[in-house]
């Protein structure tokens, strides 16, 4: 994609000049002539360097500098003036912009100044979504002390660079934490590169993460990138890493190993500084003794594993995860009347925090964001569904099974509607028909 340069200057032969140069140099040009259609451009789109002017017809460009580096603070700023205006310049970037050129412009120096440009927007941009990042909401997943173990582990994970393994059922928040160690890591300026390997299978599996060349099969008419080279210096997360295909896992094992990787119908390798998290709701070591995981690469992702607990297991501490939910989702009240919050203990929770946020959700649509009621939670099945105790396995298999059940029947089948009931994954709801023996009408 071709940097984009606003150049804010009123002189037609100048716009003409430098809009052929650039062009011709790889570069995309908008012009304005007044500091109003500068304004508005600003507006319309993102630019990514701004030659400015400081005379213009309608004010002097100092009096943009500062509204530019408030609204695109990202945004190089290179200011064009006069050689007998050299002090006014320095001004300028005392004002906020980044460099100056004196009229006439020498075009290989414009040239060098806007690469320098563009590196300096880039840095700038990674600077201030680290910062952002930094100010971000931390996740909330409750104060027991399985949680507070994992978040622990966590702490000490974003410190390194090895890989991770988050475990815990459906919906327990394992892509949550993960983007959490990313975002708290020193590859935070990196991307956080999301694949489920639940949702692709195989080629298709493959071909997201490897990418491929032009002609490497028939609907290939031009190179694609894979995530693996999106994901070079930030952090790839393989949600569900336990539902991927034995031939995709030998080709990323050597990937873990060497850091290298060939785009499909490529002949040179590629090289990719990606920080692997994967996240799992199976027994790896159960998959690796039936030959459903390879036991090499279970070895070689294991390295700092993390369990996140299920809803059942917080007990009482579900209360406070219940507050903090209903604030994420702009509750207006003061607090969940005590007969709500008794509710929604007794209830199973097998799609775990994921079920708990939609149903806050929907009870705060029926309530009309007043005070919450039992009566906003009607379609919740406590007759066979409670906090069990632990060991009781077999009697919390089957209230999900009920669960489950029951959804489906109300959904008349609908994969699609009953697995946003549930707050579970499509693939996830599938193996728990599978599981159970359930019909899907």
């Amino acid at each position: 994609m071709k940097p984009v340069v606003l150049l804010i200057d009123d002189e037609p032969s100048i716009q003409f000049g430098f809009r052929a140069y650039l062009n011709k140099t790889g570069y995309d040009v908008q012009t304005a002539g007044s500091i109003v259609e500068a304004g508005q451009k600003l507006t319309q789109r993102s630019f990514d360097i701004i030659l400015l002017d400081l005379s213009l017809p309608d004010g002097n460009g100092l009096d943009l500098i500062s509204e530019i580096r408030q609204n695109h603070p990202e945004v190089a700023l290179v200011v064009i003036t006069g050689r007998s205006d050299v002090p006014v310049a320095v001004k300028a970037m005392q004002l906020g912009a980044d460099n100056f050129l004196t009229k006439p412009v020498d075009m290989n120096e414009l040239n060098v100044y806007l690469s320098k440009s563009v590196e300096l927007k880039g840095l700038r941009s990674k600077e201030i979504t680290r910062k952002r990042l930094d100010k971000s909401t931390e996740p909330y997943f409750g104060e027991s002390p399985a949680v507070k173990k994992a978040l622990e582990l966590a702490n000490v994970a974003a410190g390194s660079d090895s890989p991770v393994i988050i475990c815990g059922q459906t919906g327990t928040g394992k892509g949550v934490l993960a983007k959490w160690i990313h975002e708290h890591s020193s590859r935070r300026s990196g991307f956080f590169v999301e694949v489920n390997c639940s949702a692709l299978k195989g080629d298709l599996l493959s071909n997201e993460l490897f990418g491929h060349a032009r002609g490497a099969f028939t609907s290939a008419h031009q190179d694609q990138p894979g995530l693996l080279e999106v994901a070079d210096g930030g952090t790839l997360f393989l949600d569900e890493i336990g539902d991927m295909d034995l031939t995709v896992q030998a080709q990323f094992l050597k990937v873990i190993e060497e850091k290298k990787y060939r785009r499909l119908g490529e002949v040179k390798s590629r090289q990719s500084n990606f920080r692997l998290i994967g996240a799992t709701n199976q027994d790896l070591p159960a998959l690796t003794k039936n030959g459903r995981f390879r036991l090499d690469l279970y070895y070689r992702i294991n390295v700092f594993p993390v369990t996140l607990p299920s809803l059942r297991e917080l007990g009482g501490d579900i209360n406070g995860l219940i507050l903090h939910l209903l604030k994420s989702l702009h509750y207006k009240g003061t607090g969940v009347p005590p007969d709500v919050l008794n509710m929604l203990r007794r209830y199973c929770w097998p799609g775990n925090i994921r079920e708990l946020r939609n149903v806050l959700e929907r009870g705060l649509m029926l309530s009309g964001g007043n005070l919450l009621k039992p009566l906003h939670f009607a379609g919740l099945d406590l007759s066979s569904s409670g906090m069990f105790p632990e060991g009781k396995e077999s009697s919390i298999e089957n209230a999900e099974m009920l669960h489950v059940k029951r959804i489906m029947e109300q959904c008349n089948g609908d994969t699609a509607a009953a697995s946003k009931i549930l707050g579970v994954s499509r693939p996830t709801l599938y193996r728990k028909i599978k599981k159970y023996n359930l019909t899907n009408h």
